[in-house]
């Protein structure tokens, strides 16, 4: 029997009505497949964003006007901020990301190459690269998706019964649409998430969880009970 890769597909794993970048998405099967396109995709996006809702504020950085952003906030281009989104106190944007409609990126977090749907919320001390955060994704305080392979070879994206190539060297995670990851979790370069799972607190995470699942530890993941 021929492995399921459809877990870790674009279509199971994110609403796109819920994204200003849904445009990047259009005939994409895997989510990592749009990473290398990011930048320019936010260039191409920026310039065509209404003025009455968004201002330019830098070279390619667009910012929705009730958009709320701390003093203390690095902002890099390219970035799109999309509106009601909140970037606070020492938030850390490197380059290349799209903010989603009352998203939260809170103290210290670093973001660079990610596209953040709407609610996202990265509040307090994470690192987010090379990743895609669903709707209503929400990392708890401390922590963190890894990008790179400690041996520096591409990332390949693990599951039950498939294993496929990115092609990349830089992959971080792809947190499905109300996924819940506790503090201080480290998720592991090719990490996917399913919608509506949530991740233990301290855990550390790769490979495929799929959807609607509780994660303790790689040898415990338990399927949600339905209320």
């Amino acid at each position: 029997m021929e492995a399921d890769c459809s877990v870790v597909t674009v279509s199971e794993l994110f609403d796109l009505r819920e994204t200003i970048g849904a445009e990047l998405f259009e005939g994409v099967v895997y989510p990592w497949e749009v990473l290398p396109e990011i930048e320019d995709f936010i260039i191409g996006l920026g310039s065509r964003l209404p003025k009455e809702l968004f201002e330019e504020r830098g070279e390619h950085i667009w910012i929705a006007k009730s958009a709320k952003i701390a003093p203390t906030a690095c902002l890099n281009g390219p970035l799109i901020i999309d509106e009601d989104a909140e970037i606070r106190h020492c938030a850390f944007v490197r380059r290349s990301a799209i903010v989603g409609k009352g998203a939260v990126v809170g103290n210290s977090t670093e973001l660079k190459n990610v596209v953040l749907f709407n609610k996202v919320q990265v509040p307090h001390y994470n690192y987010v690269g090379d990743s895609i955060l669903g709707f209503k994704a929400h990392m708890g305080a401390g922590s963190i998706i890894s990008n790179v392979k400690s041996d520096k070879t591409l990332v390949t994206v693990k599951g039950e019964g498939f294993f496929l190539e990115t092609g990349l060297k830089k992959v971080g995670a792809m947190l499905g649409d109300h996924v819940e990851v506790g503090c201080n979790s480290v998720l592991n370069p090719g990490t996917v998430v399913g919608r509506h799972s949530n991740i233990y607190p301290t855990s550390m995470v790769r490979g495929v969880i799929p959807a609607d699942s509780i994660y303790k530890k790689s040898t415990e993941i338990a399927e949600k009970r339905q209320l």
